[in-house]
């Protein structure tokens, strides 16, 4: 493997510019739909809930196929399957926009969602292996920056395409950056040496991973919707999740060629970078949910206007990224990762103090506040699991990680809107307890609105639901806010070095 470690690219730039933009493109696919449902499923013909599945469909088929790619790699070479990857992403990303019926879009986006799967670890992947290992913290950071920018930029630009044009176009124009990006890496990595290795496949494992995975994303999914427990069908795919993962992980732990390498966990740095990334990307991931949410359903801001509010975070990491990139493995990594959730717990406490008369500015400077932790915490983070394991594991590792911080943000999204929605109930039932025509204060106040009836009765609601989503907002990111501190003890647990193996290390194998 030696001769892999030293190769490097003609143009390291044009490497890193090529293999960047693929996963720009997969990672902006993840969010520019969500706009653009309400469009979809009108024009398509649909019901707001059936147009869902364009996002569930997408997010099933990705995690399906992430833990495969160490596997997929050691076959087919990582160069090779990063740009099948692409080109298949970008045939899906054409066939998505020419799509006329719901049915056909959801089948192009599970291919889609397939294909996407080894992307962004091939993408890590290869940008380890191409860089040198003093450089490896700048590989890695550039990578970080793209994964903040590209699910901010998505709604954004989602939003703006699907008004000024059409809603096809946000999958259009995957087209000629995927080709570009194909073009590139192919062009700088063709002399890259390949190494692949026929392993037998590991059906038991595949079978149980896809009913497994698949029932789990369904089922967060679609929680909310269906009322969690009480649905029959939500109980019905729990069960078929709970047994598959069980088996799956069984088998994994005990099969001779696993088509995913649970082993990996054995190596104690990315035991716990993998928790510390899982953990603080779904804390990342909700804080970027409820936002935009809060500010469109409670304080009247339109898409767009929610859209630039939340987009400050992507500011600093963007101006960052390069100096942490070059000054990184100066420092103590966990100290890097830990003042990275520092600053994005602040950030959550500074949010718990807002209320209903909160401006535009306070809102985006507390945004762009976190984005000082924000691009203190991939990188370290990435680094420090990346750091103990093998060179022939870092795809298997890569792939595993993203797996599960995607699932992490699955989780996430399912959690913290059902956590938002019960504590704005709970709050709305007590406010109004204290609320009677006996209460002088309240007469007051139905005086004021013309007098009791309907009309006033509805107006007090609706200040009264307004308060009770302020309070659970206040009461989500306070709870964020002390999970992030408790983020940098675990971080502490890892033990130094943390240079990657993939150079140097690499030579001895």
């Amino acid at each position: 493997m030696s001769n892999n470690a030293s190769f490097t690219p003609p143009s390291l730039l044009l490497s890193t510019i090529g293999l960047s933009l693929a996963t720009f493109m997969q990672v902006l696919d993840t969010t520019i739909a969500n706009v653009a449902l309400p469009t979809i499923s009108g024009n398509l013909g649909v019901s707001s809930e059936q147009g869902t599945w364009v996002i569930t469909s997408f997010a099933v088929s990705n995690a399906i196929a992430l833990p495969l790619t160490g596997w997929l790699s050691r076959r087919f070479g990582e160069v090779k399957l990063f740009l099948w990857a692409t080109v298949l992403f970008v045939l899906a990303s054409f066939l998505c926009g020419i799509s006329t019926s719901m049915p056909e879009l959801i089948g192009f986006r599970v291919l889609q969602g397939l294909v996407a799967g080894p992307l962004y670890p091939m993408t890590q992947t290869l940008l380890i292996a191409v860089y040198p290992p003093a450089r490896r913290g700048m590989a890695l950071a550039l990578l970080a920056m793209v994964t903040v920018v590209a699910p901010i930029a998505g709604p954004i630009l989602g939003g703006w395409i699907t008004d000024s044009y059409s809603w096809p176009w946000i999958f259009f124009i995957n087209v000629p950056i995927g080709v570009f990006a194909v073009m590139v890496v192919r062009q700088q990595l063709k002399a890259r040496p390949v190494e692949t290795s026929r392993q037998p496949m590991d059906y038991v494992g595949l079978i149980t991973l896809i009913i497994g995975v698949g029932a789990l994303q369904i089922i967060l999914d679609k929680g909310n919707d269906l009322d969690w427990f009480e649905s029959t069908f939500i109980l019905i795919g729990a069960a078929i999740s709970v047994i598959a993962l069980a088996v799956f992980i069984i088998w994994e732990m005990t099969d001779k060629h696993p088509v995913v390498n649970l082993r990996l966990f054995a190596y104690r740095n990315f035991r716990i970078g993998t928790l510390v990334l899982v953990l603080g990307y779904a804390g990342f991931f909700g804080i970027n949910l409820i936002l935009p949410q809060w500010l469109q359903t409670q304080m009247g801001y339109t898409a767009t206007w929610a859209g630039l509010a939340v987009a400050p975070i992507g500011i600093l990491p963007v101006l960052m990224s390069p100096f942490v990139g070059k000054y990184a493995h100066k420092f103590d990594l966990r100290l890097l990762a830990g003042l990275a959730f520092l600053a994005i717990g602040l950030s959550c406490f500074m949010r718990a103090g807002f209320n209903n008369e909160v401006d535009f500015q306070h809102i985006a400077l507390v945004q762009l506040f976190m984005g000082i932790g924000v691009a203190l915490f991939f990188m370290p983070t990435l680094s420090i699991l990346m750091s103990d394991l093998p060179p022939s594991q870092i795809a298997d590792g890569a792939g595993l990680a993203t797996f599960l911080r995607t699932l992490g943000g699955s989780f996430a999204a399912s959690l913290t809107t059902w956590i938002w929605i019960r504590r704005a109930d709970q709050h709305h039932a007590y406010l109004s307890e204290s609320i009677t025509t006996f209460d002088p204060a309240t007469r007051d106040a139905l005086n004021t609105l013309g007098g009791a009836g309907n009309p006033a009765y509805a107006q007090l609601d609706h200040v009264l639901t307004s308060q009770a989503y302020m309070l659970s907002t206040v009461d989500y990111f306070t709870l964020l806010g002390w999970g992030f501190m408790g983020l940098i003890l675990i971080v502490w647990l890892a033990k130094p070095p943390f240079a990657a193996k993939a150079g140097p290390a690499a030579s001895g194998h």
